[in-house]
């Protein structure tokens, strides 16, 4: 017969090994350096993808704060975005963008700003730009007309402070 307290031993170790493997997996997982991006739902359930550094999401307010290399993807809307910071303020359905902001939308038209606001529900940007600066916006402009060039030179334009 086995003495009681190397019955309880042996379990004590059994226990051991049968909850190390589970253990062992949560720290590794839980070691991992990128954080899971977050996913808000917009408009039709259109995923809206934000990754950063570092994210916080308010309850009470229902606003997302991501800082750090933020990085937005908006498929639905063909729209990608870089930023130092970004809000999500799901129930105003706004996006507002700070430090550095660049914008591509349809893989052609972009925005260069300080602060960028993006009203999701009426598709519209109001960028704003650092101080003493100018906001960039490139757009691809189709021509109505390219196979009938005319001879007449393009109106000059005035010189323009560049902003970056």
């Amino acid at each position: 017969m086995i003495p009681r307290y190397q019955l309880l031993k042996s379990q004590i170790h059994r226990l051991g090994l049968a909850l190390a493997l589970p253990i062992s997996l949560l720290c590794v997982g839980g070691l991992s350096t990128q954080l899971p991006p977050a996913t808000a739902q917009s408009g039709g359930n259109r995923p809206l993808t934000i990754r950063s550094d570092t994210q916080e999401y308010d309850a009470k307010t229902q606003v997302i704060t991501a800082r750090g290399n933020v990085q937005m993807v908006y498929p639905a809307r063909q729209i990608q975005a870089t930023s130092a910071q970004a809000q999500y303020f799901s129930k105003e359905k706004r996006i507002d963008f700070s430090g550095n902001v660049y914008i591509l939308q349809q893989g052609s038209n972009s925005i260069r700003a300080e602060k960028v606001t993006y009203l999701i529900n009426e598709g519209k940007f109001i960028a704003l730009p650092k101080s003493n600066r100018q906001v960039e916006s490139i757009y691809m402009v189709e021509d109505s007309n390219p196979s009938q060039q005319t001879n007449k030179p393009a109106p000059k334009t005035p010189n323009l402070k560049r902003s970056n």
